[in-house]
C-alpha cells in the first residue's frame, strides 16, 4: 500500500507581458487578501513583489511518498500553469521548491 506525504511547496516564477489592466487586476486582489497570500493552501496562493516582476504560489500538496518532493513540485508546477493560464496572465521561468511535511525535522527549545 502506497503512503502519502504532504509537501509545501513554492512555485516561483517572472511575469511576461503583464497588462495595465492585469497589473491592476494583480494589485486588487493582493490588496484584498492581505496575510492570506502567504498561506499553503490545495488550490494555491498567490503573492506578487511590489514591483510586479515576480510571483510566487505556495500550494499543499498530497502526494504518493515513493515519488518523491520531484513529484510535488511537477504537480504544483502544472496547478500554476493552469491558473495563470486561466486568469490571462503571462508568465515565464517558473521553477519550484518542495519540502516533505511529514519527513522534516522539528527544532524545539528545551526549558
Amino acid at each position: 500500500m502506497a503512503t502519502e506525504h504532504t509537501y509545501r511547496v513554492i512555485v516561483r516564477g517572472k511575469w511576461d507581458g503583464l497588462t495595465e489592466e492585469a497589473r491592476a487586476r494583480l494589485r486588487a486582489e493582493a490588496d484584498e487578501q492581505g496575510l492570506a497570500q502567504l498561506q499553503f493552501t490545495p488550490e494555491g496562493s498567490l503573492a506578487c513583489d511590489p514591483s510586479m516582476t515576480s510571483f510566487a504560489y505556495r500550494y499543499v500538496v498530497v502526494s504518493d511518498a515513493a515519488d518523491g518532493e520531484e513529484m510535488a513540485a511537477a504537480l504544483a508546477e502544472e496547478k500554476a500553469e493552469h491558473a495563470l493560464r486561466a486568469a490571462g496572465y503571462g508568465y515565464r521561468d517558473l521553477r519550484s521548491s518542495a519540502t516533505d511535511m511529514d519527513t522534516m525535522k522539528v527544532n524545539r527549545k528545551r526549558r
